[in-house]
């Protein structure tokens, strides 16, 4: 029975450590309300520059061809990226994942097409460090 015991509060301790570090891991994509683990305010600046001006060539250059979003986003569908990223700052997730999954980005709850994971467009929102 002991060994029951333990077992169970092992598995519950290594279950619950395991959900900690993914949601904090993964919490920030998607929801401007959370800051990347390498925000900077001087990157966070000029990414919400790059987004009022829908300059693509800003944009791709603080990204660092980092995250798959570098890939599925280009000059030509850049602005309605933006678009996504303007609904999602104004709270309307449900209109910007929409145009998410439009452009390839898949779901927020990372069960996206093409391997998507939450929120795996960085960018999208308003912390923009990765």
């Amino acid at each position: 029975m002991e060994n029951k015991t333990l077992g169970l509060a092992a598995l519950t301790l290594i279950l619950g450590a395991t959900a900690l570090s993914a949601g904090s891991a993964l919490a920030y994509r998607g929801d401007p309300t959370i800051q990347g683990p390498n925000y900077s305010t001087e990157r966070h600046t000029a990414m919400l520059k790059a987004f009022e001006n829908k300059d693509y060539t800003v944009w791709k250059s603080l990204m660092q061809n980092r995250g798959r979003v570098t890939d599925v986003i280009t000059e030509a569908n850049f602005a309605k990226f933006v678009e996504a990223h303007n609904l999602a700052v104004q709270g309307k997730t449900a209109e910007a994942q929409k145009i998410r999954q439009e452009l390839g980005l898949g779901l927020q709850n990372g069960s996206g097409r093409n391997g998507g994971g939450m929120m795996s467009g960085m960018g999208m929102g308003r912390n923009f460090n990765r």
